[in-house]
């Protein structure tokens, strides 16, 4: 696999995850109550933080050739 390839699919997860932390967010804020809203938006907000690294590496690298 090349590369430019592995990269696609990196990014791939970094933008699933960060599609995923938007749903969760969305949940804990207006369908949940008490401190499984909590730990909904815990969850949500580390997908958050591993999607912003994965993007921040994918821009960063580079192109690849």
């Amino acid at each position: 696999m090349s590369e430019s390839m592995l990269n696609m699919y990196i990014s791939f997860a970094g933008i699933i995850s960060l599609f995923l932390a938007i749903g969760l967010i969305y949940l804990s804020r207006h369908k949940m109550r008490g401190i499984l809203a909590g730990i909904v938006a815990f969850f949500a907000y580390v997908f958050m933080i591993f999607g912003g690294i994965i993007i921040f590496y994918i821009v960063f690298s580079g192109p690849t050739a």
